[in-house]
């Protein structure tokens, strides 16, 4: 099955991401002191990388190789593939009530069938129904050790004030024009083409 370029050239590292590094030296000293937070609220606009990094920070947890995410051990490239049982994700923007919200917290109560941690990834967080995030509010307050909830929203003024006290909030900004064309230069050299400046300008100003 062809996949669409996006999906090819989604960054799989920390060293990927682009226009974040504040956000990646968070994340990489707290894999290398071993203190991850067990809850994260991942806010930013459309398009600013909170699933992706969700998804790398999901690997990182769970990688059994050298220098988390090494990308190459069964646990990264199960997750990359989206196979792996540990790693939970639901859509709040189509699945927001207390019935969606329940199937994910009676999971909670599991310990992780493969790797280190389970990895619940929420999008959309602020669109949870009142009710639902009532409900999520409880296991929020007291997770098991082995369980890290990242919630990634558009909206966070909507996300309930005492959902946002129990999360280490990191804010994703726009990336710059001067990011996305060497992001776009390096990605057009791997696969021979030369693009000139100036298409490339254009763009990263339509992006």
């Amino acid at each position: 099955m062809q996949l669409a370029l996006y999906r090819m050239e989604r960054p799989e590292t920390f060293e990927q991401i682009i226009g974040q590094d504040h956000i990646v030296r968070i994340l990489e000293n707290q894999i290398q002191t071993g203190h991850v937070s067990q809850a994260y609220l991942f806010t930013g606009t459309r398009g600013t990388g909170k699933t992706t990094t969700a998804r790398i920070l999901a690997k990182a947890v769970n990688c059994t190789g050298q220098n988390p995410p090494c990308c190459e051990c069964e646990n990264c490239r199960s997750i990359k593939n989206g196979t792996f049982m540990d790693v939970i994700e639901l859509d709040a923007a189509s699945n927001n009530g207390v019935d969606d919200l329940r199937a994910v917290i009676d999971s909670v109560q599991y310990p992780p069938a493969i790797g280190k941690y389970k990895v619940y990834i929420i999008d959309e967080v602020h669109m949870l129904t009142p009710a639902a995030e009532n409900t999520f509010l409880k296991t929020l307050e007291e997770p098991p050790e082995y369980a890290i909830f990242i919630l990634a929203t558009t909206d966070p003024e909507k996300v309930k004030s005492t959902i946002k006290s129990r999360c280490m909030t990191l804010n994703f900004r726009r990336v710059s024009e001067e990011e996305l064309i060497s992001g776009m230069e390096r990605i057009c050299s791997k696969y021979g083409v030369n693009p000139t400046k100036e298409a490339l300008s254009i763009i990263s100003m339509k992006a």
